[in-house]
């Protein structure tokens, strides 16, 4: 059931094609003379429009036919037929736990019983991930159905009632290049587009043509969950620029098989999100974006040892504890990990998951002096027999007061696909809405949109993809605060600034808060006069307490 929201502010306007907001952004800058810092606070007036049509959309998975294509394919079908099945804990119910935008809240504000927490997915008008349409490639022949009895992710009994729906679905042919995988998975690339790589491309762009004329969806984004490559060189004259890298692709030099999706995608106007942690998009992918004004977002999935890292380092960094020591451990036995099991790719994986620290070490130059880092280590170990559900071992070691140690050990038990494939559907549906979302300001009344580098996926992604000189930020709290308070902009409303003061004053804050204290009041049984409720003592001096609904 969908939550209804209205806005009642004069400076909120529903017309039959948008939200319009007028919104004021406050930063502030700093400038430094030695010691002295000058803080310069300023303001700039918003319009956000935010389309409130919700469009049909077709997402079309590269490595449809793997652990992640497979699954979040049977969940979207599970939920939508609200299938239920038995296991040997008790009956289990399709849900979409492990999403941001469909399992968690949102605080909207305060009434009288105190906060009011929406769903995220209700503060605008987004795709429901039950209206998804599905297609995409895969090196793998096999249709969806036995690629699902292959990943082994779902219980037997839900594979049983899913089998007839996903055995009608086949990935289309894809592109293999060998130098880019590891060899182990030669054995699975029996579906491959022939050809020059331009001629692959061509090949891909039809593809996508293909399935929104026969699907009939308004928009297609792409996305990467196949394989992870291993890095590509970087090198003049071959990628570095939009032209260079077209050329490169025409007289087939070295392109990476993500890269060529990347530059289908964004010829035809798709948006397209790399969910592995390869380069694929090298600075002719970037410059061929934003010259075709469409969205690219990545690096990789953020689901389960990475984001606690985002969490604890942050939360050890904010108290003013030292870590000096991360050490991660996984062995996992899915496809991923078999692949992994190379050198190249694991370098790959390796940089993803070691730079998600960074911003929260460099931010704090009391604890670290410049260029100073913990000693990061991430191991990953191929262990066939476990199967999707990975291990993650991780210690910290910090120094805390007077020399002290602090060291915390985390094992941690994750089913791989079915955390990483909420965030898949997080990744499309908040890519959508970004897409109906265009602002301006006083000074540009020009509207435009985001940048093509669509830094708002950060949350969900282990190394954040940012336009060129903004900063990267891999704090787990900044990340999801940003999502939100760009939604609350978009409806007018002021950033969640948690300061609640209104029950920090012995007096009401605000004149129209009065009946809502009372009303607080009378549920505790306290008797208020326009004040916030008081136990008085009566005895002069006597620190009067008051009573909190935090």
């Amino acid at each position: 059931m969908t939550t209804k929201i209205q806005i009642k502010s004069p400076n909120v306007r529903y017309t039959e094609r948008y939200i319009e907001a007028l919104y004021s952004y406050h930063t502030t800058s700093v400038s430094r003379d030695g010691d002295m810092y000058t803080v310069t606070p300023s303001t700039t007036q918003f319009t956000f429009h935010t389309e409130r049509v919700v469009p049909k959309l077709g997402v079309m998975l590269v490595g449809w036919g793997g652990n992640n294509g497979t699954t979040v394919t049977a969940a979207v079908i599970a939920n939508k037929m609200g299938m239920r099945w038995r296991t040997k804990t008790g009956m289990k119910c399709a849900n979409y736990f492990g999403s941001l935008l469909q399992a968690s809240t949102v605080c909207l504000g305060s009434g009288p019983e105190g906060e009011v927490n929406i769903p995220f997915r209700d503060l605008l008008p987004m795709v429901h991930p039950n209206d998804i349409i599905f297609d995409g490639w895969d090196i793998s022949s096999l249709d969806l159905g036995q690629a699902m009895e292959r990943a082994e992710v779902l219980d037997w009994d839900l594979q049983e009632q899913l089998r007839p729906h996903m055995s009608q679905l086949k990935p289309r042919a894809s592109i293999y290049i060998p130098e880019f995988i590891a060899a182990n998975q030669s054995h699975r690339a029996d579906n491959l587009i022939q050809g020059t790589k331009a001629e692959q491309v061509a090949q891909l762009r039809r593809d996508i043509c293909d399935f929104k004329q026969k699907s009939g969806v308004d928009k297609v984004i792409v996305l990467w969950t196949a394989n992870t490559e291993k890095f590509c060189d970087v090198a003049t004259d071959i990628n570095d620029t939009a032209e260079n890298l077209l050329a490169t692709i025409q007289k087939g030099g070295e392109v990476s098989p993500s890269t060529l999706f990347a530059v289908a995608s964004i010829q035809e106007g798709c948006a397209y999100i790399n969910g592995s942690p390869q380069n694929t998009f090298v600075p002719g992918v970037v410059e061929l974006a934003i010259q075709k004004g469409v969205f690219i977002g990545g690096d990789d999935f953020k689901s389960g040892q990475t984001k606690i890292k985002s969490v604890l380092v942050d939360f050890l960094v904010s108290a003013g504890i030292k870590p000096m020591s991360i050490v991660s451990y996984n062995h996992l036995g899915n496809n991923d990990g078999m692949n992994l099991s190379a050198p190249q790719q694991f370098r790959s994986k390796e940089i993803s998951k070691s730079n998600v620290v960074d911003d929260m070490v460099q931010s704090n130059t009391v604890l670290y002096s410049p260029g100073e880092k913990p000693d990061h280590c991430v191991v990953i170990k191929y262990v066939p027999y476990v199967g999707d559900s990975k291990r993650a071992m991780d210690e910290y070691v910090s120094e805390i007061m007077m020399g002290g140690t602090n060291t915390i050990a985390i094992h941690n038990t994750c089913e791989d696909s079915l955390l990483a494939s909420p965030i898949i559907l997080d990744l499309v549906i908040l890519t959508d809405l970004c897409q109906r979302i265009t602002f301006c300001t006083e000074s540009d009344p020009s509207f435009q949109t985001f940048h093509s580098v669509l830094s708002l996926l950060s949350f969900l992604c282990k190394a954040p993809l940012v336009p060129q000189g903004a900063p990267v930020v891999n704090a787990f709290f900044r990340q999801r605060a940003c999502i939100e308070n760009v939604m609350r902009a978009c409806l007018g409303l002021p950033p969640q600034s948690h300061m609640q003061l209104e029950h920090k004053m012995q007096r009401t804050l605000l004149a129209n808060q009065e009946d809502y204290t009372v009303a607080t009041n009378k549920n505790k049984g306290v008797h208020t006069n326009g004040f916030h409720s008081l136990h008085c003592s009566g005895v002069a001096g006597h620190k009067m307490e008051e009573p909190s609904i935090e």
